[in-house]
């Protein structure tokens, strides 16, 4: 019988990390980074360029999600 943690085997478990913690991570950091803005008085240009990088790194991590899905890997 194959070891099991909460009835999935390890590859499910591993995607389901991928698919719903690190999305939840990524939710996380944008309050992080807001609530640093916030409290670092960055003003809207800065707070612009602190979400602008915070959102291109979540982007492509989303597009290689993407790519790996549509090219079957």
């Amino acid at each position: 019988m194959e070891p099991t943690v909460f009835g999935m085997n390890e590859a499910q478990l591993t995607e389901w990390g991928m698919t719903y913690g690190i999305a939840g991570l990524m939710l996380l950091m944008v309050f992080i980074v807001g609530n640093l803005a916030w409290k670092a008085k960055a003003g809207k240009t800065g707070t612009f360029a602190i979400f602008l990088v915070l959102i291109l790194g979540l982007v492509g991590f989303i597009a290689k999600s993407v790519i790996q899905h549509y090219m079957h890997i």
